[in-house]
């Protein structure tokens, strides 16, 4: 090792983690990485201070500047990928829509649209809209096709189990692999990420949970999902299927889901059970949960009530959660997040009371800070990990 071509390779190789663990976790800090490489707080100063200087790393405190709601003092120092280097794109593959976001190489949002699409069930329309609009979010931000490096996207169902699809996800779907199709129509690399899972890792990277070890990540929208970071990295199950957090029993004997089982906790707080309990329209057209929303934010007393019960419905569910993994921070996000102070509270209820009491007080329950966009955030920062490096690899 004291060979110069060994002191250089072995540089080179450090080098390499240290952009690596930046681009896996999107935007981090020095301390971050010197936890995820196990390399000296002198060496990692060292080689961030060269990578700055060479134009392949860029700092700031975070993509707005702002520390996180679980953090005090100054807000730390953050890396990230030079912005410049590339583009990115992110896609959410919504039941009801779908969502895209051109992104940098920082995760900062270049161009992004939403369309309202009966994903479910219009594979080839989804598939079509999805390569037809990545062609306008790249020329609306005036960038060469030749700098998009790759997509993340976010869908409605356990990864492991594409393109053979289960319950959750998508009768005309099957057969089809969301990451080869895209590949092929988008021309660059694809990855396929969970939607909750993908939430919880935008919250950490971008969002609420900025400065979390531990994290419990509920995804309140059509579906219920959860995704978890445990000692800093996600938490996929042995199976890769772990958060399947809407198909937990929480009513015994109540209605039927659409997985088989009967009261799943998505057939008390998903979008179909809230607009369900929602009287029709004055004209008799059926409500959405965009009406469920307006009225809880009106104050009508109906709304206020079933958005508390669902909170409540959610918080048994994570009182087991919690009672089993301890987590620093439980951050509630998905459209239905939107509703607020009573969806937060009945959560807060029923998980005071659901877990053992102890001298510490109760994990903390936050609104997400990305909203509905968090999935599609997600999906970024999955394209992100996966874009080309223009840097030589380890050896």
């Amino acid at each position: 090792m004291n060979a110069p071509g060994s002191l250089e390779t072995l540089r080179r190789r450090n080098r390499g983690l240290v952009l690596r663990a930046v681009q896996s976790g999107g935007a981090t800090s020095r301390v971050d990485i010197v936890r995820a490489t196990g390399l000296s707080r002198t060496t990692v100063s060292s080689l961030v201070n060269e990578l700055l200087a060479e134009g392949l790393l860029a700092e700031g405190t975070d993509r707005a500047g702002r520390p996180s709601v679980n953090q005090t003092g100054r807000p730390p120092t953050r890396l990230t990928l030079e912005p410049s280097s590339g583009t990115v794109l992110g896609i959410h593959l919504r039941h009801d829509g779908i969502r895209l976001a051109l992104a940098d190489l920082a995760g900062a949002v270049l161009a992004e649209v939403l369309v309202d699409l009966d994903v479910d069930h219009r594979a080839d329309a989804a598939l079509s809209f999805v390569e037809d609009a990545t062609n306008d979010l790249v020329a609306e931000a005036g960038i060469s096709r030749s700098r998009l490096l790759g997509a993340g996207v976010a869908v409605s169902s356990p990864v492991p189990t594409l393109p053979r699809h289960g319950p959750a996800l998508l009768t005309t779907w099957h057969d089809i692999d969301v990451a080869d199709v895209l590949g092929e129509r988008l021309g660059v690399r694809v990855q396929v990420g969970n939607d909750a899972n993908l939430g919880a890792t935008a919250e950490r990277v971008f969002g609420a949970a900025r400065t979390t070890r531990s994290l419990v990540y509920v995804m309140l929208a059509e579906g219920v999902g959860a995704g978890l970071f445990l000692d800093g990295r996600p938490y996929l199950g042995a199976k890769g299927v772990a958060g399947e957090f809407g198909h937990v029993v929480v009513a015994p004997g109540g209605r039927v889901c659409r997985c088989g089982n009967r009261g799943c906790l998505e057939t008390v707080a998903g979008a179909g059970a809230l607009v369900a309990a929602l009287p029709a329209r004055a004209d008799g057209t059926v409500p959405d949960l965009d009406d469920v929303l307006a009225a809880c934010a009106a104050g009508e007393p109906g709304a206020l009530r079933i958005v508390a019960d669902a909170g409540r419905a959610v918080g048994t569910a994570l009182a087991g959660v919690c009672t089993m993994l301890d987590p620093d921070l439980v951050v509630v996000g998905g459209r239905t997040a939107a509703a607020g102070r009573p969806l937060m509270d009945g959560i807060v209820e029923t998980l005071r009371r659901g877990v053992p009491p102890t001298d510490e007080p109760l994990v903390p329950v936050v609104a997400g800070e990305l909203g509905a966009r968090a999935e599609v955030l997600g999906a970024v920062a999955l394209a992100i990990s996966g874009a080309p490096l223009a840097v030589p690899a380890p050896v």
